[in-house]
Parts: structure tokens; sequence; C-alpha cells
């Protein structure tokens, strides 16, 4: 099985494609799609929108995952942000492929065992046992998870 899992945004929007079978699951590919900033908000979602369809494409997953908006502070990124995620779950549709969705402590339960995890413990509990490459995973490190 091989699964895409989307961390949303609008500027940034990580990946990370992992494939196996029940625990033994091993990273495929990572990474992100980035829109330039000073776009207006439309051409940077038709801009995710190619991008996503895209790499659905290339990367052929049975099923993506994405996590789910939490947002607390600056209500403004957050909206941008939650269109960004509204383009990917239509490019996910329109390409027919399963789509999950989870909150942000599903992911960090997921990958660490508990649901509250830092930012620093979610990165060393998805490297555990795997060697990447700190740096690059770290623009998708969440994705995967989910």
């Amino acid at each position: 099985m091989r699964i895409l899992g989307i961390d949303p945004g609008y500027a940034t929007i990580g990946f990370g494609l992992i494939e196996g079978e029940r625990a033994q699951f091993h990273m495929v590919n990572y990474g992100a799609i980035t829109t330039p900033a000073g776009l207006p908000l439309s051409k940077r979602l038709y801009q995710i929108d190619r991008d996503m369809e895209e790499l659905i494409g290339q990367l052929k997953p049975d099923v993506i995952s994405i996590e789910e908006l939490f947002f607390n502070t600056n209500i403004t990124t957050g909206i941008a942000v939650a269109h960004g995620r509204g383009v990917l779950l239509c490019a996910a549709e329109r390409c027919g492929v399963p789509l999950f969705e989870y909150t942000p402590g599903q992911v960090k339960m997921a990958v660490t065992g508990y649901g509250k995890a830092e930012k620093r413990q979610r990165r060393l509990g998805s490297h555990t046992g795997h060697g990447y490459d700190q740096t690059a995973f770290e623009t998708g490190e969440n994705a995967a998870a989910g």
C-alpha cells in the first residue's frame, strides 16, 4: 500500500509517501509544493491544484491522508490555509484517490505515541530507525505521519 500524507497550507504544502504493509512501512518520497509569496491567493490556489494533481499522477498513492486544520491565533492565515486545504481535497477527489482526514493530535499520537508532542519530538519519532536526511525531511515532516 502506498500512502501519501499531506500537511496542508498555501505557501508550503508538505508531503510524504510511505509504502508497505501492516506495520512495516518505509519512506519512498517526501518534499513540498510551494507557491511564491506575492502572488494573489487565487493564483496560488490554482498552482496548488495543478501541482497536486501532477504529484498524485507521479506518485500513484493508494490512499491520501491529510491533516485537519487547527489554528488559534492568526485567523487570516488560517482562512488562507483552509482555502489551500480545500483545493487539496478537490484534487484528491478528482484523481479518484480515497482520502482520510486526521486531527493534529492523531498525527502526533501516530508518530510519537503522545497526542501533544512538540515538533522536536515528532521529528525524532518520525526518524527513528529510518536514516533520513533531516534537513530535507523537515519540509514534509508531518505529512507522512498522517
